[in-house]
């Protein structure tokens, strides 16, 4: 059973910085992507950032792009996102994603099979 574990969330001040983590583990599956999306209360999950595991292509939401950065460690089968130029409206539950599904749009939950359980961060003003 594949697990994505996130970590590195918490509590930081606008201008800050953070950086979660994201670990794969029990088992080879096809990524053709690992990606962050997040959730704030009451809104949809959206997309964050995307990388192809293949080549480490990268993608962006227009809201971040330029503030974070997404990376790889294909021997720790570990995604990280550094987030830079923090805003309060970066405030959401992020979640790890990753596992083909036989869509290719690396900004659609529905191109992603597995899901962490979320990381809690929060941007004060």
């Amino acid at each position: 059973q594949v697990q994505l574990v996130e970590s590195g969330g918490g509590l930081e001040q606008a201008g800050g910085a953070l950086r979660l983590s994201c670990a794969a583990s029990g088992g080879t599956f096809n990524r053709l992507y690992m990606g962050w999306f997040r959730q704030a209360p009451g809104k949809d999950r959206e997309f964050v950032a995307a990388i192809r595991w293949s080549d480490g292509n990268t993608y962006y939401a227009d809201s971040v792009k330029g503030r974070f950065t997404i990376s790889r460690d294909n021997a720790k089968n570990t995604v990280y996102l550094q987030m830079n130029r923090l805003k309060p409206e970066d405030t959401a539950t992020y979640y790890c994603a990753a596992g083909a599904t036989g869509y290719s749009e690396p900004n659609a939950p529905r191109s992603y099979a597995y899901w962490g359980q979320g990381t809690q961060v929060t941007v004060s003003s």
